[in-house]
């Protein structure tokens, strides 16, 4: 089993999320971490999307998105060749006690405390999946009162851009 993660190009019209979305609960795939949005040309939006299979599976996963007419270009975004990123916000109860520690935590990962209130502290976070694992994985010992990530985003390295995939 192997993760890869697809940058997709889409046209940004109704009912794209739905046609991808769609494609994979037919073929009982999981979809790991789905992000879109807008890309800087209005008329396309950019899916990122992660998945885990045998190389099987993840070479129909692909096949299948071509086949999609709103799909313009499939992109594996892999490890040296890209970089991607993920943003968790995270709530803690810290009173008085906790509240240092937390923060120093926060800075050691260079997190920001995006919001205090008496009992809690909120911190954001961006980077990989393995830098926000083990921020999670550090606040372990407190109390996490909500958490909640964004999935996966990226994009591949160089002065390569949107056009080079357009008509």
């Amino acid at each position: 089993m192997r993760r890869m993660v697809l940058s997709i190009l889409v046209d940004n019209t109704s009912g794209v999320l739905s046609r991808v979305a769609g494609l994979f609960s037919r073929r009982g795939y999981n979809i790991d971490s789905l992000t879109v949005g807008e890309t800087q040309d209005p008329a396309y939006s950019r899916m990122t999307v992660a998945v885990t299979g045998d190389n099987h599976i993840l070479e129909q996963i692909e096949k299948q998105l071509r086949k999609l007419e709103d799909v313009k270009e499939i992109t594996e975004l892999k490890d040296f060749e890209s970089v991607c990123r993920e943003l968790v916000l995270v709530k803690v109860d810290a009173g008085k006690e906790e509240r240092e520690s937390v923060i120093s935590i926060a800075n050691i990962f260079r997190a920001k405390i995006v919001d205090v209130a008496e009992t809690s502290l909120m911190v954001e976070l961006t980077g990989n999946q393995a830098k926000i694992d083990a921020f999670i994985h550090l606040l372990e010992g407190y109390t996490i009162l909500e958490l909640v990530r964004t999935g996966v985003t990226g994009l591949g390295r160089g002065s390569g851009d949107i056009s080079d995939y357009i008509d």
